[in-house]
This record gives C-alpha cells, sequence and structure tokens, in this order.
C-alpha cells in the first residue's frame, strides 16, 4: 500500500519532450541567418577598409614609378605632368596631392634612390679589409644595384641634375661622396692608391663605371651581360699606386 501511494504522488512517467511550433524555428532560423549575414557584411567592412588605404598609398608609388620611367626616357624637361599621370593612370590633380610641383616629385625620387644607393653599396662596408678588397666590394655592390634597378641608376647617374635638385637632395648627394672620399683618403695614406685628388680617383672610376652601363644601352643589351669583373680589374689598375 505504501510502495502503490509513492507513485501516484510522483505523477505519471514523463513523455517525450514537446517540440516547438513551426512558426518559432522559422524565427529562430530566420535570427541566424541575419546574424551570420550581418556577420559577414562587418568582416567585409574591415577589410574593406584597409585596402581602400592601401589602395590611396598605392597611387604616390604609381606616380614615382611613372614618374621615373618618363625621366630616363625623356628627361625632367621633356616630361609633362599630364603625361606622369597618363603613365600612372591618375588625375592630373592627384599628383599635386602628393607633391607640390614637378621640382618636388624629382626631388624626391632623387632622394630615395640615392638613399637605396647609399645603402646598397655602404651598409656594412669592409672598413677593416684590404683597400683592393675594399674596391672590390664597392665596385661589386655598385655593379649590383645597377642591374638591379637599371632605371633607378641611369636616373641617378646618366643625368644632369644640378638645375633643379634642392638643398635637401644636395645634402643626401653630399653625405655619400664624403663617405666615399674618406675611404679613399685612408687608402691613400696607406700608400694603395696614387696621391691624387680623392675626387678626381672617384671619378676615374664613376666615369668608367657609366661607359660600362652606356656600352649596353647602347646596343639594347642587360647589364648583366657586361664583363663586370673584367672592368673592376681596369679600374683598379688605373687607380692603384
Amino acid at each position: 500500500m505504501t510502495n502503490t501511494s509513492k507513485t501516484s504522488k510522483a505523477g505519471p512517467a514523463a513523455g517525450p519532450a514537446a517540440r516547438p511550433s513551426q512558426p518559432l524555428v522559422e524565427a529562430a532560423n530566420e535570427r541566424q541567418a541575419t546574424y551570420h549575414l550581418d556577420t559577414q557584411r562587418n568582416s567585409e567592412r574591415a577589410i574593406a577598409k584597409p585596402a581602400h588605404r592601401a589602395a590611396q598609398g598605392d597611387k604616390r608609388e604609381q606616380i614615382v614609378n611613372a614618374a621615373l620611367d618618363l625621366f630616363v626616357e625623356r628627361g625632367f624637361y621633356g616630361t609633362a605632368v599630364p603625361e606622369i599621370a597618363d603613365r600612372a593612370g591618375v588625375g592630373a590633380g592627384t599628383i599635386y596631392r602628393y607633391f607640390e610641383s614637378k621640382e618636388a616629385l624629382v626631388n624626391a625620387i632623387y632622394r630615395e634612390l640615392k638613399l637605396q644607393f647609399s645603402h646598397a653599396v655602404l651598409d656594412d662596408f669592409p672598413a677593416s679589409a684590404a683597400t683592393r678588397e675594399q674596391f672590390r666590394s664597392l665596385w661589386t655592390r655598385m655593379a649590383k644595384f645597377a642591374v638591379d634597378n637599371t632605371n633607378a641608376f641611369i636616373f641617378l647617374e646618366l643625368h644632369h641634375h644640378a638645375r633643379y635638385l634642392d638643398a635637401e637632395s644636395r645634402a643626401v648627394e653630399q653625405r655619400m661622396t664624403g663617405l666615399i672620399t674618406h675611404v679613399v683618403t685612408a687608402s691613400q695614406a696607406r700608400g694603395d692608391l696614387k696621391a691624387a685628388s680623392p675626387r678626381l680617383l672617384m671619378g676615374i672610376v664613376i666615369g668608367a663605371f657609366v661607359g660600362v652601363i652606356r656600352s649596353c644601352i647602347e646596343v639594347d643589351e642587360p647589364l648583366a651581360s657586361a664583363d663586370w669583373v673584367l672592368a673592376e680589374r681596369c679600374c683598379w689598375e688605373a687607380i692603384r699606386n
């Protein structure tokens, strides 16, 4: 009797769980779909914003690259701003958002390339090495830069910039010249190079180097095809003591 009474108090055995109605299921699915859509849109916005900023930054690079190509092909005075804009694929007014004038543009290019050239040639320079090894290192680094960045080297060394270079650009040029002059004078003090004006010795070397470049350009051959090793030996013989 006692067992029967407890069973009746517990109530009937639980049946299968009741299923939600169809309208509730549809509403839940709709909320879930909306959540995923909003999440996707937010992700797209997050991706699109940096991409937009990157595109804005790319415009300056497009302008610089187009201007460099045209300055090499036609010279500074033979290149007009609308031609740069057309080559870069931007409006002429866009150029003035980044550079005040064509002179400001050419100076920016000159400084950037000159600094790249300076770093390529002088960074980790073997200051304690013998003069012969120092000269070979300088020549080899210059040749590598010219081969890898032909337009940049042509622009820097085969064009006359004096009329439009500003004080900042001249300072960059003078710093690099000063560092190489120090290498030359130190080598002369050791008796390894001819007792001549450092500018003269440097002029002999850079003149020969540019001559190698011209010998390739004039016959439309890649700079890598030049006999840089032989040219280096000839230059060394010209300046060594």
